[in-house]
């Protein structure tokens, strides 16, 4: 791609750094939509990457990370399967996978070296104000459920990314842990526990804007905000020309044209994609989850914990809906949070129209859409169970973590929309996607990201997931290998079967971003699990479908 220049103008509305006018057409190498961590996370890849390609991003808020990137939208968590439950399944025999667990631990690496090394380039500035160490902690009771966390106990001990963490049945001793889920609990009740000390609290909208700030900086770099995206069309050479708005006054229009689109638009991805035409597109629909948080200021309270404790999910519930009481670091203040409880809303951002849902919905995904709602019943039900709580219920789900809460302390607090993936399947017709997904065409000029976990915790090595599937022959190249190594140095090894790799990544990170790291080799002694295998109902030979 060859840089093209903004044409300049007198200001136009909500547009900075190159202000654009609606009887002009702005040409840019590569379009960013959405003004959250993902766009942000490309943005400044590529300018690193291709500092001469042109960059447009367009948002359509007042200012940038204000939807599912902003700090009190998320869990602020830095997701690295350290404590949550979900990434670990139990399979028939009792074993316990990690496959998953390794996945989303290699992704946070990539994410931490990358943040360290904007640090180190003055892009990312004083790190305590976008990361902080909080202890991760998993917490279970019932003799099911702690047989299950000896078991993943167990099978973690098998990486060498997991050694650092720490096992304890011991009620005295997750009481030093985190006091709240212990204090005034029955001493009957069986608990277990599993403690990291290297765990992390994110502010993730934090991190947006000083990216998106150091990337305002470049001469060929352009931010418009208060712009909403109205139309695409795909010209002859295989660039797009994308009509915007002012979000203030529709009427008022004008045009950008760009080699290649992005789409990191939060939950509104999914009707973006849709509307450039692209065939990829029909396979996909999507399914809104809200979240709602309680949130206590009280410094006895706040001052009591400091720790991530996730827990069992319901069954049926989403990968977001995990149950965990969080000490929270947000824009400077420490706060504590439990949740999140599931809402319903037709909307797809927590800005957005009541419409999404339906606009969305068109004859190539009603069919998927349908076939998902009759094979996740369990789903249904905790959505309606969730939607139907009052506070009495939240405040018990809340008395179950933490057994002294009182009613007085906490407020309730309306976070972020997801859109989980729903996507067509040729034997089931649809089926419900738990993750993130990159969609792009087969020519590389169009992508966007698709679902809601592990979301931004990941973006950095989504985003290399994304440049390797539309810039391909850039990818492979020495120049751009070169700087990915420099960027990532543990890019495309494996972490988990070299411990002096993992240690020297972790202590350089640390070091850099001011976190925690004390390597630990010795592994706490834990009872052996005890799986009985569930029980097989055999139906009378005369019930059996021939």
């Amino acid at each position: 791609m060859k840089k093209k220049m903004a044409v300049r103008s007198s200001a136009a509305p909500g547009v900075e750094s190159d202000p654009v006018n609606a009887h002009h057409e702005h040409e840019t190498d590569v379009l960013l939509i959405g003004g959250g961590i993902m766009s942000a996370t490309l943005g400044t890849w590529l300018q690193e990457l291709e500092p001469e390609w042109s960059i447009t991003m367009v948002e359509r808020m007042e200012s940038v990370a204000e939807e599912s990137s902003n700090g009190w939208n998320n869990a602020g968590t830095g997701h690295a399967a350290l404590m949550e439950l979900n990434y670990t399944p139990q399979q028939a025999d009792g074993s316990v996978s990690i496959d998953k667990a390794i996945e989303i631990n290699n992704a946070f690496q990539i994410s931490r070296q990358f943040w360290a090394h904007q640090v180190t380039r003055g892009v990312l500035k004083q790190p305590k104000t976008f990361i902080n160490t909080v202890p991760h902690m998993s917490f279970v009771w019932g003799e099911e459920n702690v047989n299950f966390l000896r078991a993943r106990y167990a099978a973690l001990q098998g990486s060498a990314q997991f050694r650092g963490m720490r096992y304890s049945e011991d009620a005295a001793q997750i009481k030093k842990w985190a006091p709240l889920v212990m204090e005034g609990r029955d001493p009957q009740q069986k608990v277990a526990a599993t403690r990291t000390e290297i765990g992390t609290d994110v502010n993730y909208g934090e991190i947006t804007r000083q990216l998106i700030a150091a990337l305002k900086k470049r001469r060929n770099f352009s931010l418009q905000l208060n712009t909403v995206v109205r139309r695409f069309k795909r010209n002859a050479d295989n660039s797009w020309t994308v009509t915007v708005a002012d979000a203030g006054n529709r009427h008022i229009r004008r045009t950008i044209r760009a080699k290649f689109i992005f789409i990191g638009a939060g939950g509104a991805a999914l009707k973006l994609l849709q509307q450039t035409g692209i065939p990829q597109a029909k396979a996909y629909a999507g399914f809104p989850v809200g979240g709602q948080f309680l949130v206590c200021e009280n410094p006895q309270v706040v001052n009591h914990h400091l720790a991530k404790v996730y827990g069992q999910a319901s069954v049926g519930a989403p990968p977001m809906s995990v149950p965990h009481i969080d000490t929270r670091i947000i824009d400077g203040k420490r706060v504590v949070l439990f949740g999140p409880f599931a809402t319903f809303s037709t909307r797809f951002l927590k800005n957005g129209s009541l419409w999404d849902l339906l606009s969305s919905t068109n004859t190539a995904n009603i069919g998927p859409m349908l076939s998902v709602g009759l094979d996740n019943f369990d789903l249904v039900k905790y959505l309606v169970g969730q939607v139907m709580q009052k506070d009495k219920d939240r405040l018990a789900a809340l008395q179950a973590y933490y057994p002294q809460a009182k009613k007085s302390d906490w407020r309730l607090w309306q976070a972020g929309q997801r859109v989980q993936i729903i996507k067509r399947d040729a034997q089931k017709g649809g089926v419900l996607r738990l993750g993130t997904e990159v969609v792009s065409d087969d020519e590389g000029t169009v992508a966007a990201l698709l679902g809601a976990s592990p979301g931004a915790s990941t973006a950095a090595p989504i985003m290399l997931q994304l440049m390797e599937t539309v810039f391909k022959a850039k990818f492979a190249s020495p120049a751009w290998q070169a700087k990915l190594h420099q960027v990532v140095p543990t890019y495309g090894s494996r972490m988990n079967r070299d411990p002096q790799v993992i240690q020297q990544a972790l202590a350089y990170t640390s070091e850099v971003l001011g976190l925690r790291y004390e390597p630990q080799v010795t592994a706490d002694i834990a009872p052996k699990a005890q799986f009985t295998p569930p029980k097989v109902e055999l139906k009378p030979v005369a019930d059996i479908a021939l």
